[in-house]
Parts: structure tokens; sequence; C-alpha cells
């Protein structure tokens, strides 16, 4: 099915179609949730009509910009972020922006991530009298303590607020960070959710080979963790639960899924712990599936996919009570969540879980049945009506209507 086909079938009648500038240092095939969300963003404005340029550093020497109907990628230059080898920083490109978008002007730049190549988007759409919206989706400023530069998250905050207070709206993924932010000066904030893909993410992904390799028998209860293996996610809170866990119940496994610069240290130190790396598609599903509880006391999230990832799968979610885990758990019912830096009472709540596999499944049951409402379609209406919302005084847009 081509572009074409895609804009005949879903494209809602008679709704303004948009040319859409986005600008992000992330995107598929790239792995984190940054670039899965734009990827369904992206696919999503482009079922309903929209077109769409993405403005992306080149990330490896031979990558070839995409151009499709519907689709135009353009690559700028990038350079390595430290301790983020699998991601380019996109370098200056004011001028660059301004030729591009004099000779066809987009009707509005959505900028996603916040270097160098964002803000130069930033001040070429100004330049331009272009309408910007942006999003906030990493709370770098979070990130400085567990990097041993805590001193930096006043400067970095400024930055972030500066950046984001250049835009006419930044949409933000939960409440509960737009108080946040918004109780730190930045304006013009919107919470846009976030979706989850019920039918990839799904408990009948559940593989009793999988178990098999990891040694797990049907009645030993399996602990996950799934993301970056790195300072900010609190590790050492997963191994300490899963330490904890163990003494009650022998036989339970923890497996971790992905990669990052703590892993050879951590698979070092903890010879009994399974690392299965970075998994991706049916393959990643299927890890989630064939577990049991999931472990995700991470407090340096704006979100949080893996929490709703492993919602879907059926599992039971220990994670504190904030961003994604506060939106969609009810604590008892559908999930557990432990008061934010609350260490031992999430602890506590993992092992109790561990010798309670029953109460885990029907945990993981409704969590799986509150994510069936997490509908991508639902959240890319949402994420245009927003967009459209900032176009209406800027240009004038080309109404589209569907054909029989």
């Amino acid at each position: 099915m081509d572009g074409a086909d895609i804009v005949l079938q879903h494209y809602p009648a008679a709704v303004r179609r948009m040319r859409v500038a986005m600008v992000t240092e992330t995107y598929p095939p790239e792995i984190n949730g940054v670039a899965m969300t734009m990827g369904r963003i992206v696919s999503g404005l482009q079922a309903r009509g929209h077109a769409v340029q993405l403005i992306r550093p080149r990330q490896h020497a031979g990558d070839q910009p995409a151009d499709q109907p519907l689709f135009q990628e353009v690559l700028q230059r990038g350079m390595p972020i430290p301790r983020y080898d699998a991601l380019k920083l996109g370098l200056p490109a004011k001028q660059a922006l301004m030729r591009l978008w004099a000779t066809r002007r987009p009707d509005i730049v959505h900028v996603v991530t916040e270097g160098p190549l964002g803000w130069s988007a930033l001040a070429a759409a100004s330049k331009l009298k272009l309408p910007v919206a942006t999003d906030f989706h990493t709370n770098f400023h979070s990130y400085s303590a567990h990097y041993g530069v805590g001193w930096l998250k006043t400067p970095i905050t400024a930055y972030l607020r500066k950046f984001h207070n250049r835009a006419l709206r930044t949409l933000v993924p939960t409440e509960s960070l737009r108080q946040e932010l918004q109780a730190l000066g930045f304006r013009n904030l919107q919470v846009v959710a976030r979706g989850v893909d019920t039918a990839l993410f799904n408990p009948s992904r559940r593989s009793a080979a999988l178990r098999g390799e990891w040694g797990a028998a049907a009645e030993d209860p399996v602990a996950l963790y799934v993301g970056r293996l790195a300072p900010e996610k609190n590790l050492p809170l997963v191994l300490r639960a899963y330490a904890l866990m163990r003494e009650l119940q022998p036989r339970l496994k923890l497996v971790m899924v992905g990669d990052g610069p703590e892993r050879g240290r951590i698979e070092r130190e903890n010879p009994g712990v399974l690392f299965a790396g970075m998994r991706t598609g049916e393959d990643l599903a299927a890890h989630y599936a064939s577990a049991d509880i999931f472990l995700f006391p991470s407090l340096t999230e704006t979100y949080g996919n893996v929490t709703v990832e492993a919602m879907a799968s059926g599992l039971a979610v220990i994670a504190y009570d904030y961003a994604a885990a506060q939106q969609h758990i009810r604590s008892g019912e559908n999930g557990l969540l432990a008061a934010p830096g609350a260490a031992d009472d999430y602890a506590q709540a993992a092992a109790a879980l561990a010798i309670d596999l029953p109460r885990a499944r029907r945990l993981g049951g409704q969590a799986r049945r509150t994510t069936e409402k997490l509908d991508w379609s639902c959240i890319v209406a949402e994420f245009e009506d927003a967009l459209l919302a900032l176009t209406g005084d800027a240009g004038e847009g080309e109404a589209v209507h569907a054909r029989a």
C-alpha cells in the first residue's frame, strides 16, 4: 500500500492538509522512546493526509534520504553524543534551513529535540515567521545528578526553558509533567498523551521456548527490566528488589533487556542476571509477554513508553507514582505504585509479588485491559489538532477531501 492509498482510506474529509517540517535528532530504526513515538506520529500524520518533511542528522555515512509520497527526509551533519554512541547530535544549520523553507514554506515547524539543530530550526522559523511547536521528551535537567554533574541542573533547566518558550506551544505527555514544567517557568504547555501498539505488545506472544532459554519453568516467576542500562534509570533499585525477591522465591529469574554504559559493570557484578541485549519488534514483544513482573523504578522519565508496553503485554508493573505509571496505574488494581523515592516500599512490593504469582497475573490482566484504550490513532488525532490550531492564522493550508 503506498502513501496515496493510505490517504484515501483514512484521511478525514474536509480537514485542512498541512505541510509539517519535523526536526529531530532521533528517528527509527534507532531504538529509544523518542524515535518510536515520532515514528508513530509521522506515520499517523501521513495516514491523515499531511505531508511531513523530516530533518535529522545523518547517523551513518551511507544513509540515503527517503523521498516518498507525503514524506521527505533532509539529512544534516551530526556529531556523536557522549555516552549515547548510537545517536548523533545535529549541528547548527540555520542558513540551510532558511534556504530550505524559503523555497517551499511548511505550514508549521515541529521541533522534537533540543540540540543545536533544534535551536537552528527555532531561529530559522522565527526569521521566516513560521509557527513553531516543540516536544518535551527527555528530562535532561534531571540526568545531571546521575552523571556526576548535578551543578549543571540549573543552567540546563534555564536552557530548556528558553528553548521551549520560543515556541507557540510545547507538547508534553502527562498532566504531572505539565505542572512540573509550569512551576519551572515553562509557558504554553499542552498535554498530548502517548499510545501503545496493543497488537504488537500482547500477552499472546508469551513463549514457553523463550522461558525455557531463561531456565524458567511454567510456574517460575520472571521479573523483567526493559530500557537503557544507564545511571539515570535507577538500576541499583532493580537489583535490590531482585535480591529481595530471590530471598523469598529462589526460582525467580531477572531478565534485563537493553544496552548502555552500565551493562558491563552490572553483568560482572550480577552473574545470576540474564542480559538479553537490544531487542526490537516481535522479538521484544515476546520478551515482555514471557515475563510476569515488570520492574521500572526510574524517576527521570518524561513518560516511559516501556511502562505501557509492559502493561499491554499483561505484566504486573511495579513503578514509582510518576510519569506514565502515575497516569495509567491504579495501585492494587492494575499494577503497584510506590511513592517517588520510597525505595524500601518499592523493594518490599516487588518481594511480596514474587511469592504471589496469581496476584501478579490478575494485575497483569487488568493492566492489559487498561491499555486497550490507548490506541495510537487517537493520539495522532490529538497531535494533529494541536498543530492545526497553531496554523490557523499562519497559513492558508489546503483543503483535502476523501474520494470514493
